[in-house]
């Protein structure tokens, strides 16, 4: 049985100038990687060592008729604000994504009581981390146009209910580059009102993952994840986030883990595969008998971008996950026809 060891809580990811590698369940304090000393073999101004810094903080929230995905990302050369709301039950697809030139707002260095936001012409979002207070909110304000319904939502994550096990990593690139992230499943409350329809989020069947990453990724960067979160057979809340990076090692140390009512199990690195195309269904399977899965996509999703500065080739199928996890208490948890999401991406800039 695959079993890894958690750190001491510590106050930052970066110490004495050096970045830090291992798991924790507490938040950092405060997540400033410009405090490493030569994150490159030479010598860079703040300003590029900054630049070289991708930061971005994400959501998955579903109940058993909808899914909502949004995400706010500053990769410094421009910003993106994507949103995703899809209708399991009519199958109705919402999907905004913008680009904003330059490196305007920053991520917050800490979740204890901080915020960020976009806002443009008839498009608000916010997040606003207050884990001090035991939450996280997310604010959308979307206006009706001609090709799209009005959306408005306003969601929070109750981190203060039960007995919740956030996850937080440091994985290293190289001696001097590491990245850095937390995730959190909880339950959700709150209301959304999608094209004049009010549908209130009700937190014994609503859940939630938050992430916040941050890291020196490659100027090529290859990552690929996998959300699932539901309810078992004793309707006990559960998700998993699993995922491949470019991280050096993963067997000690990397970004997956399983939820059950709460409890947080660090799980084994994975292999992601698909035979085909992105119709085809993806398989989840690690080393250690713990994870076995398979995605079969319901929804298909891809956004193909291509500048002078930057490449983006990012796919995010919506579908069902099937297959079998296991605890870190050997329990084996069957995942039967369980909503999630997978993403692709390649990332040049």
């Amino acid at each position: 049985m695959y079993t890894r060891e958690i750190q001491e809580s510590r106050p930052a990811p970066v110490e004495n100038g050096k970045p830090l590698q291992g798991t924790w369940t507490r938040a950092f304090e405060e997540v400033d990687l410009l405090s490493v000393h030569r994150p490159y073999p030479f010598p860079l101004p703040r300003s590029m060592k900054d630049s070289r810094i991708k930061e971005w903080n994400s959501f998955i929230i579903q109940d058993d008729s909808f899914l909502l995905q949004a995400r706010l990302c500053n990769l410094k050369y421009y910003r993106t604000a994507i949103v995703l709301v899809y209708n399991k039950e009519t199958k109705e697809r919402l999907e905004i994504s913008k680009i904003i030139p330059g490196g305007g707002w920053k991520l917050p260095r800490s979740l204890n009581n901080a915020s960020v936001d976009s806002r443009s012409l008839g498009f608000f979002f916010r997040i606003h981390s207050w884990l001090d207070a035991g939450s996280i909110t997310l604010e959308l304000n979307i206006k009706k146009t001609r090709r799209r319904p009005a959306f408005t939502a306003h969601a929070t994550f109750d981190l203060a209910r039960g007995k919740i096990t956030p996850m937080a990593v440091s994985l290293l690139f190289s001696e001097s580059r590491n990245m850095y992230a937390y995730k959190a499943l909880a339950a959700v409350r709150g209301d959304v009102v999608y094209g004049g329809q009010h549908i209130p989020l009700d937190s014994a069947k609503t859940s939630g993952l938050f992430y916040d990453f941050k890291g020196y990724y490659p100027y090529r960067m290859r990552c690929t994840w996998g959300t699932g979160m539901g309810f078992d057979s004793q309707n006990r809340r559960f998700g998993f986030a699993l995922g491949e990076n470019q991280a050096r090692e993963s067997f000690r140390n990397n970004e997956n883990a399983l939820w059950i009512d709460g409890n947080l199990t660090p799980l084994p690195p994975v292999k992601i595969t698909r035979n085909g195309d992105f119709e085809s269904d993806w398989f989840i399977q690690d080393m250690e008998g713990m994870v076995d899965l398979v995605f079969t996509p319901r929804e298909p999703g891809r956004d193909m971008r291509n500048f002078i500065i930057s490449t983006v080739d990012y796919e995010n199928p919506l579908g069902v996950f099937n297959g079998l996890v296991v605890s870190a208490e050997g329990e084996e948890l069957p995942i039967r026809n369980v909503w999630g999401v997978m993403e692709k991406l390649y990332l040049r800039v």
